[in-house]
């Protein structure tokens, strides 16, 4: 049997993208995440370019209008849609939760990195220098949450992901490239990295979840998005002092808060169980016993 050429040799230990994205679709938490994840994105995209009505758009004669058309979502004490207001919402969560990703991504990526591959006094100034960072007082804006949170839970990802590297450093096919004449770098982009993903994806997805979770309660107390931007934790603050004369208008924003919080919080389960080895396994072995019928034995 004649081997394959050099392009088509694969790993086994290293299934394809597609292959993987179907494990996290196969598990029921992360089937969930995906859809809340991916219909998140397209309400924003959609906001971006079209909303029933222009989200601060004041129409007194429409204040506080039940469900119904074409305020699907009823109006608030300004006459505002809000189905409206949750749509153009959902942009400034999107922003939040991807700035935050890509602050705690890279930041994360270059502390762990630096504390897999340089020495202790090095990692730990750096380490140092974080916790100066995040516990210096900023204001409060969009931007503030998004450095806040990137920047402590870039530490974080930092945290959990250095032992995994410092793992996989020692492992026969990094050796192997060492000695084949691969730079540190070029072990950390093509061996390291990749083997530690999955880790580092999840904890990325549970950032994103506090990401939301930061910028509607600051918002709501204040200290994140501007009362002129379109946010879900303004919203809850503008309809807090209405709660019990019209319960309906505060579900929407929290219910979005809610829903978008969970889903990104079960993604990242999803994808933890189905990037473990064991908990695939056990999981499998859970389907198959279900499934098995026993025989009777007259």
């Amino acid at each position: 049997m004649t081997p394959p050429p050099d392009g088509d040799r694969r790993t086994p230990q290293q299934p394809t993208r597609a292959r993987w994205l179907g494990r996290v679709w196969a598990v029921p938490t992360g089937r969930f995440g995906i859809c809340v994840v991916v219909g998140i994105i397209l309400v924003a995209l959609i906001a971006w370019i079209w909303t029933p009505f222009d989200p601060q758009q004041v129409n007194v004669q429409d204040r506080w209008l039940p469900p119904s058309w074409p305020h699907l979502l009823g109006t608030d004490g300004a006459g505002r849609d809000i189905l409206s207001l949750v749509m153009a919402g959902a942009g400034t969560t999107l922003w939040v939760a991807a700035g935050s990703a890509v602050v705690a991504t890279v930041l994360g990526i270059a502390l762990a990195s630096l504390g897999a591959l340089t020495t202790r006094w090095v990692r730990e100034s750096v380490a140092v220098l974080i916790d100066i960072l995040v516990a210096f007082p900023w204001g409060g804006s969009l931007w503030v949450v998004i450095w806040s949170v990137g920047i402590g839970f870039g530490v974080n990802i930092a945290r959990v992901t250095r032992p995994e590297l410092r793992r996989v450093l020692h492992s026969d096919f990094v050796l192997a490239g060492t000695a084949a004449g691969l730079s540190p770098t070029q072990n950390l982009w093509r061996h390291l990295l990749p083997n530690v993903a999955p880790v580092f994806i999840v904890q990325l997805s549970w950032a994103m979840a506090v990401a939301v979770l930061a910028e509607a309660g600051l918002s709501y107390l204040g200290f994140g998005a501007p009362v002129t931007e379109p946010s879900w934790g303004v919203l809850l603050q503008d309809l807090q002092d209405y709660l019990t004369v019209y319960p309906l208008a505060v579900l929407w924003p929290g219910l979005a808060i809610t829903v978008t919080v969970l889903g990104l919080n079960l993604l990242g389960d999803g994808i933890r169980e189905a990037s473990d080895p064991t908990l695939v396994s056990r999981t499998g072995a859970a389907r198959a016993s279900r499934t098995h019928m026993p025989e009777v034995v007259s």
